[in-house]
């Protein structure tokens, strides 16, 4: 079941474009996340959808009712922002049961849900605390809870973990990941941060410019990018790139050889399917799927070594002076200025 649909649509703010004709379905009890780098519109997506900012054109469906020009008070969403914008002079518990006062819920109900939604946070010993008495990790909690408190028919968080130190972040994401899983409930995320995409997400859209580049399964997306740009952002190390020549285009188009950069290669999968044998390409290959071969055919000087503890990445110079990295899990023994050589499974490399 369709829970939220996005047709045609479109945001300018005066003559500048934010948001190019996206069209986007997400399913009920989904988790997707809006994901690029900063600007590229992922913020304002999500408020066309909270309704905080109007559209251009195009048209917005939650939970089968076209909500385009209703207020986010009838669009059946909650939304949690970075900053937690808690209330300094109320308690825990009052300013989660805040928007249900308002609506003139009855008390006993509100209390229900307030309680509710603190046992499934794991903060009902938090209830008679005022903000200030709490970590930033536990105020975030605060404001989600004021979200579920609400039953919406879907959740927006628009970067909520990026205020939180890293160890916070990773815990928080954690609790997050948890309460969808518990809750079933349809969710919209915004991230710069790949990582946080790659982990929470069902699906995954991938933003550039206002436009959207590829909407998929984290996995799907990493292992099969639909252009350079989605190839080279998602994954970390980001990927290998190396400039050469497309070599010849197999008949049914989406595989061709490469050569480049000492490499002679056959059957690659081809990306860029409007490229023609002769003209220039690159190769795509990420570092963690690179392999030492004292015989391979891709060569490079140790420029930096960075210990990881349970990765290593080395950085390395090409005879072209194109700079690649190799990641690894294993003990190896390589140091700076030191030539190392490299082979790969073409099934894995990229031709854009």
């Amino acid at each position: 079941m369709v829970q939220v649909k996005l047709q045609h649509v479109n945001k300018s703010f005066g003559k500048t474009e934010v948001i190019r004709n996206v069209d986007l379905e997400i399913q009920k009890g989904e988790f997707v996340v809006f994901v690029g780098p900063s600007g590229c519109g992922k913020s304002t997506l999500l408020r066309l959808i909270a309704g905080l900012e109007t559209l251009t054109s195009g048209e917005i469906a939650i939970a089968d009712k076209t909500v385009t020009d209703l207020p986010p008070s009838k669009r059946g969403i909650a939304m949690v922002f970075q900053s937690y914008a808690l209330y300094p002079h109320m308690t825990v518990f009052h300013n989660m049961a805040f928007s249900l006062d308002l609506q003139g819920f009855p008390k006993k109900e509100i209390r229900a849900r307030v309680e509710k939604a603190a046992k499934i946070l794991q903060m009902e010993s938090l209830l008679d605390r005022k903000p200030a008495a709490l970590s930033g990790g536990q105020r975030q909690r605060v404001a989600i809870g004021r979200a579920i408190v609400r039953n919406p028919d879907v959740f927006l968080f628009d970067e909520p973990l990026s205020n939180l130190d890293a160890a916070l972040r990773h815990d928080t994401r954690g609790e997050i990941a948890r309460l969808h899983s518990q809750l079933d409930a349809t969710t919209i995320y915004v991230t710069h941060d790949q990582v946080e995409a790659m982990t929470l997400a069902d699906k995954i859209v991938v933003l550039k410019d206002g436009e959207v580049m590829q909407i998929g399964k984290p996995m799907e997306l990493f292992n099969m990018p639909a252009n350079e740009f989605v190839a080279g952002f998602l994954g970390s190390p980001k990927m290998n790139f190396f400039d050469g020549v497309l070599g010849i285009i197999g008949s049914e188009g989406n595989i061709a050889g490469f050569s480049g950069q000492g490499m002679a290669l056959e059957n690659i999968r081809l990306v860029s399917t409007e490229k023609k044998s002769g003209t220039t390409a690159r190769l795509g290959i990420r570092p963690q799927h690179l392999e030492l071969n004292p015989k391979g055919w891709l060569k490079g000087t140790v420029t930096l070594i960075e210990r990881l503890g349970t990765e290593t990445i080395i950085e390395l110079m090409s005879p072209e002076k194109i700079l690649f990295r190799y990641a690894t899990s294993e003990q190896i023994d390589l140091s700076a200025g030191q030539e190392a050589r490299f082979s790969f499974d073409i099934d894995k490399a990229h031709i854009f």
